[in-house]
């Protein structure tokens, strides 16, 4: 491996609530909740006082989008249900959210960045990874730099953890929040990632943090002095080999200038529960603009897609999904539209709907305008069935994921 590559994590604070901050800094140090579109948006009174919404107060469906520092020191963290983190914290003010600014402030923080350090890898909305390995300034220089692009271009704080891999410096961003800057030596791991809990390591999540606790493993350091033999026992050959290279900091991965999306998908969580042969229409209408938003995600990435999904939630919490994989990649609404019909016939509506959502995966690159028919993509039988060989039905459930989109 090679050993003085330097590369920086850049990870945005709070970032939501901090965008949502710089519209209402009067709310600063006050424990702030980011909602759904439901939530309803701040008014000011005839006095020109501003009326927010308390946690406590809200009525309605949704999950955290994120919460501001203060907000997760009474325990409300983003993916909670709005309702479960009003018990924990009902006089934080609840702000609905603006992905659309979020997304402005993404690209102005990305483009500020890049501006001191040119080779980056996009992680995401409020996330990436720069290589400072060619650059000259030192290290701590680079980093300070680079938060300072970022503030002038956002009025924003970053933090930003440096170390010679990225799975290192994954874990250092977060050892200093908000507004720091860490740094760290490969002959520092023993001393300053090893007594980190394991969950610390980004790729072991809930289930795997459970198992190693079986196993009497807490830190990263006791998952670095278990056996690989042990660990490929418990978790299999790769995630085994895996888990005993993380624990002692070995990561090969390049910085990925570009990367081709493998799906794009869109959910919306239901204000209330609706029926699926009752409120009809209102389903109808949140998926043909489910469908419209992912075929205009499927433009603005310049892709066309094989694979149509969707998604459905249950009042249960139990997750359906059902995809279709057609024999040409398509990208327009009607016809994701009519494929996510399929899909939805192929489901067994026992209860309400509490979310919808719709993928499309498989993605190839889009083929110019008129240089190929638009085809009708598959027959059906007088039964409504598709007719054998001209789709394939895949069929499975997933893990339950609110993210309003």
């Amino acid at each position: 491996m090679t050993t003085d590559r330097r590369i920086a994590h850049v990870d945005m604070d709070a970032f939501f609530a901090s965008v949502e901050l710089l519209r209402y800094p009067q709310l600063k140090g006050q424990p702030v909740v980011v909602g759904g579109r439901g939530v309803p948006a701040p008014k000011q009174d005839d006095k020109g006082d501003w009326q927010y919404t308390r946690l406590g107060g809200y009525v309605g469906r949704g999950v955290v989008t994120t919460s501001t520092y203060e907000a997760r020191a009474l325990g409300v963290f983003s993916g909670m249900g709005l309702m479960q983190s009003a018990k924990l914290a009902p006089q934080a003010i609840v702000l609905p959210a603006d992905f659309e600014a979020y997304r402005g402030y993404s690209r102005r923080f990305k483009a500020a960045a890049c501006a001191v350090a040119p080779i980056m890898e996009d992680r995401g909305i409020d996330e990436i990874y720069l290589d400072l390995t060619a650059l000259e300034s030192n290290t701590l220089s680079l980093a300070q730099r680079i938060k300072q692009a970022v503030f002038e271009a956002t009025g924003l704080s970053c933090s930003i953890g440096v170390s010679p891999n990225k799975l290192l410096s994954k874990i250092c961003s977060d050892l200093d929040k908000p507004d720091g800057v860490t740094l760290l030596q490969r002959s520092e791991i023993a001393d300053r990632i090893w007594p980190l809990p394991a969950r610390k390591i980004n790729g072991i999540g809930p289930k795997a943090t459970e198992k190693l606790a079986s196993l009497g493993i807490y830190t990263i350091g006791e998952l670095a002095q278990t056996s690989t033999e042990i660990l490929v026992t418990h978790f299999g050959r790769q995630m085994g080999q895996w888990l005993h290279e993380a624990a002692h900091g070995q990561d090969d991965r390049a910085v990925i200038t570009h990367r081709d999306p493998k799906s794009l998908s869109r959910e919306t969580t239901l204000e209330t529960n609706l029926h699926v042969k009752h409120d009809r229409a209102e389903l109808t209408s949140r998926i043909d603009d489910l469908c419209r938003r992912v075929a205009l995600d499927l433009q603005q990435k310049q892709r066309h897609c094989k694979t149509v999904g969707v998604k459905v939630k249950f009042a249960d919490f139990s997750v359906v999904t059902r995809d279709l994989t057609l024999p040409t990649a398509m990208g327009d609404a009607t016809t994701i539209r009519e494929a996510v019909s399929d899909c939805l016939k192929r489901i067994a509506w026992h209860d309400r709907i509490r979310l919808l959502g719709v993928r499309a995966s498989n993605l190839v690159a889009a083929i110019e305008e008129g240089s190929a028919p638009q085809l009708r993509l598959w027959a059906h039988r007088a039964d409504g069935a598709v007719a054998q060989g001209e789709v394939q039905v895949q069929e499975g459930s997933v893990q339950a994921s609110d993210d309003p989109a």
